[in-house]
């Protein structure tokens, strides 16, 4: 507590109250017998001010109960700062929203530092969803992804130690850590009955956000990972170039983009979204309703289409939404994640802060496509969906994987084989004499002795064959539909 002299008065301040309502524009003073004034413009010794003070009044006896109970009678130590800080968490806690947090100190500089150039982790977005941390979508080229994880998948324990019951906070902090470290992961994943374990060896993360390319056909793709600072600018630098290059089509690939910072993706927006139309309007508590419009005088002079998955999410989900109802441009691909909701945060001069969900997003035609009480994301116009292979988690080997094995990691060797084109015979996990066959043209291709059994090191090399595969456009189903369908506009 925070004890001053206010007009003559020995005056209490219960930081925790005080803090909490600071930031929404109240100014709260407490004092030895109670409640002895409202400071806010408007409600001053108004009704609606008497009625909140006394409310409060209630509430803060209450809390100075806790406080002074604990104090006296608590077994161990405990300071100021601890019951604070529990007080914000469990405040926050309790509105039950997965994108409300308070974050100490440390916390709020990984935040930060995941709007910024780099970090050290797995590369992962999350977020809680029933309770459970839960994967809006890897990074790309990241550790999460090359080791197999995917949007929806659950992390239940990181290295042995149980999440549940952490905010998400906390939950980050232990899945982050110094580069070559390893992340032993058990998942729970939709549609899979058993629990994986994936290990994932962290590593620096790059958030180099933007990569433009010019095609075939003069159809240019920019792929967005996520929305940082200097996205808007590096996408206009890409945009540029590939206009100067004769750009007939353009395709804007924001699968597995989980984000980011709202004014990046308006600024966006502003480059695409034609004849200044509405690109998203935000609805606060009130209902009151605040409309984000559009700068770009016309149009594009040429077609747009616009890759999505359901790792798609929130800033992503903008531009998707702004391009589709207002730019009439098509979708392709998955139904997005769903979030549907914006925050801000309140920093604290200890360096923690409050991040709380001030309003809702609606889409330009006023659809809320929120997961939590809304439409559940955005459909695409033209739904592509991936092969079994998508889903393959590369196999990491500790014992070989061998003849009449029938387990989850010769499944997943069994569906890579397929899409590499090895032709095991099947995909259900059961190792037959047509797997070890594939399993022997594969070693002997890589140069290994053609054992039939596939061990650590030729798993590895497997993995790697596997992502090259997944890079080359070609073998990308719903890159090669969006080519088409720009070539017949």
């Amino acid at each position: 507590m925070l004890t001053i002299n206010f007009k003559g008065k020995t005056v209490v301040f219960i930081a925790v109250i005080a803090m909490i309502l600071s930031s929404l524009g109240t100014i709260w003073v407490v004092g030895d017998g109670g409640l002895i004034d409202q400071l806010e413009m408007g409600t001053l010794f108004s009704p609606e001010g008497a009625r909140q003070a006394a409310e409060f009044k209630t509430h803060e006896e209450k809390l100075k109960q806790a406080y002074q109970t604990i104090k006296s009678s608590y077994l161990h130590k405990v300071n100021d700062e601890q019951l604070i800080d529990g007080a914000i968490k469990g405040m926050i806690e309790s509105l039950g929203d997965p994108y409300s947090a308070y974050m100490s100190p440390k916390q709020a500089i990984q935040f930060q530092q995941g709007l910024e150039s780099s970090f050290t982790g797995i590369g992962a977005e999350v977020t809680l969803k029933n309770g459970r941390v839960t994967i809006i979508s890897p990074i790309k080229d990241s550790p999460a992804e090359k080791a197999g994880l995917r949007s929806g998948d659950q992390v239940l324990k990181v290295n042995g130690i149980s999440l549940e019951g952490m905010d998400i906070h906390e939950a980050v902090s232990k899945i982050r850590g110094p580069k070559g470290t390893k992340a032993r992961l058990q998942i729970a994943r939709p549609g899979v009955r058993d629990i994986l374990t994936i290990t994932v060896v962290r590593d620096e993360i790059s958030l180099q956000t933007v990569e433009a390319a010019m095609m075939s056909g003069h159809i240019g793709r920019i792929t967005l990972t996520q929305f940082s600072e200097n996205t808007a600018e590096d996408f206009a630098r890409g945009l540029k170039k590939l206009e100067s290059q004769g750009l007939e089509g353009l395709i804007i690939d924001v699968r597995g983009n989980p984000g980011g910072l709202l004014p990046s993706v308006l600024d966006i927006c502003d480059q695409l979204v034609p004849d200044k139309q509405k690109v998203l309007m935000t609805e606060d508590k009130s209902g009151s309703r605040s409309v984000f419009n559009s700068k770009l005088e016309g149009k594009k002079p040429y077609p747009i289409a616009v890759l999505i998955d359901k790792g798609s999410a929130s800033a992503s989900e903008i531009l998707a939404a702004a391009l589709q109802e207002s730019g009439n441009y098509a979708l392709v691909g998955e139904t997005t994640f769903g979030k549907g909701t914006v925050q801000t945060t309140k920093s604290f001069k200890d360096g923690s802060n409050v991040k709380i969900t001030i309003a809702k997003w609606l889409t330009p035609k006023g659809n809320w496509i929120d997961q939590h009480g809304g439409t559940k994301g955005i459909k695409p116009d033209i739904p592509v969906d991936k092969p079994a292979y998508m889903n393959a988690i590369p196999p990491q080997v500790k014992e070989p994987l061998q003849r009449d094995d029938n387990l989850t990691e010769v499944k997943n060797m069994q569906l890579i084989l397929d899409a590499l084109g090895y032709h095991p015979g099947r995909t259900d996990g059961y190792f037959d004499s047509q797997t070890e066959q594939a399993v022997k043209a594969f070693q002997k291709k890589e140069g290994f002795a053609a054992t039939g059994k596939l061990d650590a090191k030729a798993a590895e090399v497997l993995r790697e064959a596997f992502i090259s595969f997944l890079r080359e456009p070609g073998n990308d189903i719903t890159l090669q539909v969006a080519i088409q369908y720009l070539k017949k506009k």
